[in-house]
């Protein structure tokens, strides 16, 4: 710990730099948002994945339209030499830092142990004014559904696993899945948006399936508007699917629309450090896009449409047109 050194954000009165028996954190404005995450690692870099975990450990407050503060780390390392154990897990934090530092959230302590694989989680503390909380209910027919980041870090993991993933894409999905999510919030709560989550580890459709059933509303997903990773497409239709993919396919009963193998396994693929999704009202689309474009989220796009609302949560279903580009 101390040769990462203080946390440099703000309102933290008791942290690493004067490690004690727990952090003591000044209450932020607002209301409090509290979230966990917690993976095994799916690359060897400790400080890519320690990176890329706490980046993951956010989207829960920015899917709230919140702003992130606080954060304390869970990290499992294997065991072995002290020297290498020490090294790993600076490793792990150093990479964390690097992500909670830009978005100027506290690492104001945590717990580490042994175990048989490389694992990280986050307790994150945030805040949101009351009036500006988004939840996965609220969505309004003619809403369009926008998605800020494409889909396909299961797969394409999955292929690296057996040497079946092109170096490229795995560069271009590791920069992806490193990028903040802040300004995307943001620039979704500005455009209106009624509803917000990340999608994360139930895939595309089980997060959606979950925005539809809080709001009582049926959509309609555009296939070829959905946006994937580099060389995924191809992947997919080779029948590569991460481990996770038999769990996620029982919501498969959410679509009304029948999907070949392939469609199937990007919809409900598991995300790491995925994009937002969100309902945007329908006049305000167009402009919400293009303002994450220019934000830098290049995929951002309208991928569907709130097509019906006030039904209860057991009628939802899921129509999809077209096909995966």
């Amino acid at each position: 710990m101390a040769r990462l050194g203080s946390s440099r954000a703000s309102g933290l009165v008791i942290g690493l730099d004067a490690p004690d028996d727990a952090a003591v954190l000044a209450p932020p404005e607002g209301h409090l948002i509290q979230s966990v995450d917690f993976f095994r690692a799916f690359i060897d870099d400790p400080y890519v994945f320690g990176e890329i975990a706490a980046n993951h450990a956010l989207n829960d407050v920015f899917a709230m339209g919140g702003v992130p503060h606080y954060a304390l780390a869970v990290a499992v390392v294997p065991a072995g030499p002290a020297a290498k154990v020490e090294e790993e897990l600076f490793q792990l934090l150093a990479g964390a830092r690097a992500c909670l530092d830009r978005e100027g959230v506290a690492l104001a302590g945590g717990h580490s142990s042994e175990g048989r694989e490389r694992a990280l989680g986050f307790s994150v503390t945030g805040a949101v004014a009351p009036d500006r909380i988004l939840r996965k209910g609220g969505l309004i027919m003619g809403d369009a559904l926008v998605l800020t980041r494409p889909l396909g870090t299961g797969i394409l993991f999955a292929a690296a696993m057996r040497a079946q993933a092109r170096a490229s894409s795995i560069a271009a999905a590791l920069a992806q899945m490193r990028r903040s999510n802040r300004d995307a919030s943001a620039i979704l709560v500005a455009s209106g948006a009624t509803a917000m989550t990340d999608v994360s580890g139930f895939g595309l459709v089980g997060h959606l399936g979950e925005m539809l059933a809080a709001s009582g509303a049926e959509a309609t997903l555009d296939l070829a508007a959905i946006p994937v990773l580099e060389g995924v497409h191809g992947l997919a239709r080779a029948g590569v699917a991460s481990t996770l993919l038999p769990e996620n396919l029982a919501l498969a009963t959410l679509l009304r629309t029948e999907a070949d193998a392939a469609t199937r396994a990007l919809l409900f693929d598991p995300q790491t450090s995925g994009g937002l999704l969100a309902g945007v009202p329908g006049e305000r689309a167009a402009q919400c896009v293009a303002a994450l474009r220019a934000a830098g989220h290049a995929h951002a796009a309208v991928i569907g449409r709130v097509t019906k609302t006030g039904l209860a949560a057991s009628e939802v279903e899921l129509e999809t047109t077209g096909a995966l580009a």
